[in-house]
């Protein structure tokens, strides 16, 4: 019969007293302390044993930036839409600002040039906005925002940055229409800038295009020469531009040359002109009439002899008699 046996002394009795490894682990403790401390023994020992626990950090961290992933892959779709919507519409909003904002930018180039142009003007301006053009191909009319309120008035020159573009012909309360020159109902007394030849340029009904039918085959003009207003008809001030000679045709058998003109002035792009008004001592004094002298009346007194050349002792004029204070006797009977 076997019998099992069994060993009453306790286990953690076996080996070194916990008192005495205690002490054994402070000690060594210390010594590692004090030599890392002083020789920096264990910088070696320590970088090896960050490495070794490195994937250890890297196996704790993936749960978490896996949960990261996760998330933000099934986010809230309705969030996304609406964000997604919101950033559609800011930007068509910017979009139409910056279309905006070009618009702006020409027509301030616009406002400048016209200024610029009238910088040099003795005359009182105003700068008006085109609101209407006459739909009719044979019409160049337009219509601006100024009026009689403004001081427009009836046959007031108009001109743009380029060159000259009307007249006024119609004016109310707040707005007036201009007939632009290139009108077949126009013309404009200009002459020839390079040597002061007049003549009058009508308009064709075409608006790149002058007629000039009163040069005669001998007139002294040629292609490229600039026209200028002569300011003749009382309405255009003097030596503004009007247009430039593209063509000249003379034919022997003709006593008028076949002359055309285009006009300076953007007639078909303009947005905006500048209304003149014309200072009277700038312009040229107009001709004075010939007067018919008058026939004399008849008279019944006799013809007085011819006059004689007065000599230089004669010419000088002799004095009147000074008036005595006493009275004056008469002459005994």
């Amino acid at each position: 019969m076997v019998t099992l046996s069994s060993d009453s002394r306790p286990i953690i009795g076996h080996g070194p007293a916990l008192g005495a490894r205690f002490f054994f682990l402070a000690i060594a403790s210390i010594a590692l302390m004090v030599a890392d401390h002083r020789g920096g023994y264990m910088e070696v020992t320590r970088s090896w044993l960050q490495t070794a626990v490195n994937p250890l950090y890297v196996v704790v961290q993936v749960p978490g930036q896996f949960w990261g992933w996760l998330t933000g892959s099934f986010s809230d779709r309705s969030r996304l839409r609406t964000e997604n919507a919101q950033l559609n519409d800011e930007l068509r909003t910017a979009r139409v600002k910056l279309l905006r904002f070009d618009a702006l930018t020409e027509e301030n180039r616009r406002l400048r040039a016209i200024r610029n142009a009238s910088q040099g003007m003795g005359e009182r301006t105003l700068i008006a906005e085109i609101v209407r053009v006459d739909v009719d191909p044979y019409r160049h009319r337009v219509r601006i925002n100024k009026g009689s309120q403004d001081g427009v008035f009836k046959g007031q020159p108009v001109l743009d940055a380029f060159g000259i573009v009307g007249q006024v012909t119609r004016v109310d309360e707040i707005g007036a229409e201009i007939i632009l020159i290139s009108d077949n109902e126009h013309a404009t007394p200009v002459q020839v800038n390079r040597n002061g030849i007049r003549s009058i340029a009508v308009g064709t009904g075409d608006i790149h295009r002058l007629n000039l039918p009163f040069l005669t085959i001998e007139s002294d003009v040629k292609p490229d020469d600039l026209l200028v207003s002569s300011g003749l008809d009382g309405i255009f001030p003097a030596g503004y531009p009007v247009a430039t000679i593209t063509k000249v045709e003379r034919d022997p058998s003709a006593t008028f040359a076949v002359v055309e003109a285009r006009p300076l002035a953007q007639l078909d792009r303009a947005r905006e002109v500048l209304l003149l008004w014309v200072d009277p001592s700038t312009q040229p004094a107009p001709p004075a009439p010939a007067v018919k002298p008058a026939r004399p009346a008849p008279s019944t007194a006799p013809a007085s002899p011819p006059p004689t050349t007065a000599s230089p002792a004669t010419t000088e004029p002799t004095s009147a008699p000074e008036a005595s204070d006493e009275p004056t006797t008469p002459p005994p009977p």
